[in-house]
């Protein structure tokens, strides 16, 4: 009975430990009940699904990368209810606009930007079962320019939200989005509803994958 008591108070301590190592501001974007009707619209009309709640099951950590060098400028696209005029890329699909739930400053700041566990849209086909991790950079789309701060906060961040949430197991890429199709995680019902990404790039996504390496995560399908 003591050796299962002390095994327990173990693993708690480390749990504790593990969360302990991470700081995170609350900076939340605007999230009205027309925001969360919007969401269960498109949970409706692109995955088939149709529920009271847009709570969702964490499946998968995917990576980001904003296309924007300034924090402020970054939260300003997240923070409205409805996408900006300029995204008529994917305005088709939904006015919804797009989110995510946490998003990391050059300096290596985490700011969390909803609840955890309710839907944002930050990739097509997989929104259902996964956390949106944004990194401010990316300069041009195209640049890999992510720093070491923000390195070491999405390995703090992966390590956090796969301890919070067990369910979790793919590290994903936005580059690597499409490759998920070959995965039951896949709803999208439209199949001329896709985009190109290069976000946010491999040399980032695979050391914050080695760096997690034993919480067993999985890579995209064909990205090994």
């Amino acid at each position: 009975m003591k050796h299962r008591l002390l095994i327990s108070l173990t693993y708690f301590i480390l749990a504790t430990c593990a969360i302990a190592d991470i700081t995170i501001i609350d900076k939340p974007i605007d999230f009205s009940k027309e925001r969360i009707e919007m969401t269960k619209a498109y949970i409706k009309s692109h995955y088939g699904i149709t529920t009271d709640t847009i709570r969702i099951t964490p499946k998968i950590i995917l990576l980001h990368w904003t296309a924007e060098m300034d924090l402020v400028k970054s939260f300003a696209r997240l923070k409205p209810e409805k996408l900006l005029s300029d995204r008529k890329d994917i305005m088709q699909a939904s006015a919804l606009n797009v989110s995510a739930q946490f998003l990391v400053a050059r300096d290596g700041t985490i700011y969390r930007l909803m609840p955890e566990n309710w839907m944002a849209r930050h990739v097509i086909g997989l929104n259902y079962s996964s956390i949106g991790i944004e990194n401010v950079g990316g300069h041009g789309d195209s640049k890999d320019d992510l720093t070491p701060a923000q390195m070491a906060s999405n390995i703090a961040l992966v390590r956090y939200l796969k301890n919070k949430y067990p369910s979790i197991e793919y590290l994903v890429g936005h580059h690597e989005y499409r490759t998920m199709e070959k995965t039951p995680l896949w709803l999208e019902k439209d199949t001329g509803y896709r985009t190109a990404k290069n976000d946010p790039g491999d040399t980032f996504v695979q050391k914050v994958f080695s760096k997690t390496k034993n919480l067993g995560l999985k890579r995209a399908p064909g990205s090994d």
